[in-house]
């Protein structure tokens, strides 16, 4: 079986201490059984269509954009440039905001885990210092990661 691959490479940091991270994916679908929508009579599989919810007619892709909901059925059009030109771009940085006591996390906002490690020999130092200080005093680390060009709070655990 081959190694896992880092979702995210970047860098822990807490305060003035930096160290080199990589996150993986603590859970996979990749033995997930998948299945496909197919044509009963011809066996070949099928696509979807976005279609106009008022007329019916199916849209082209040349004619698909973004909205946001005003109203019940009333939209202002975004443009793509606008979406980029407000995207979070990651700086590859964890950034550890504080640390609180691991019963204060309310587990049901956790929901994508992942685990988190040092990325070559250069940082492994300072990671087992951050690591071990959480353990000892029971403490987990909230920070902030940019993925997928939206910020998230994220619980740092040891484990």
């Amino acid at each position: 079986m081959a190694p896992p691959r880092a979702y995210w490479k970047g860098s822990l940091k807490l305060s003035l201490v930096t160290c080199p991270v990589v996150l993986y994916p603590a859970a996979t679908t990749v033995e997930k059984t998948k299945f496909h929508m197919i044509n009963r009579e011809t066996g070949n599989r099928l696509k979807q269509q976005m279609v106009d919810v008022e007329t019916g007619d199916v849209v082209e892709k040349e004619q698909k954009g973004r909205g946001y909901e005003i109203g019940k059925g009333e939209y202002i059009e975004i443009e793509k440039e606008e979406l980029e030109a407000v995207q979070i771009e990651s700086n590859h940085t964890i950034d550890i905001d504080n640390f609180v006591p691991r019963d204060e996390i309310d587990r049901r906002y956790l929901n994508n885990p992942y685990y988190i490690a040092p990325d070559g020999k250069a940082g492994a130092d300072a990671f087992a210092v951050i690591r071990d200080a959480m353990k000892d005093k029971d403490r987990v680390a909230l920070a902030r990661i940019v993925l997928t060009n939206r910020e998230h709070i994220i619980a740092i655990e040891p484990l």
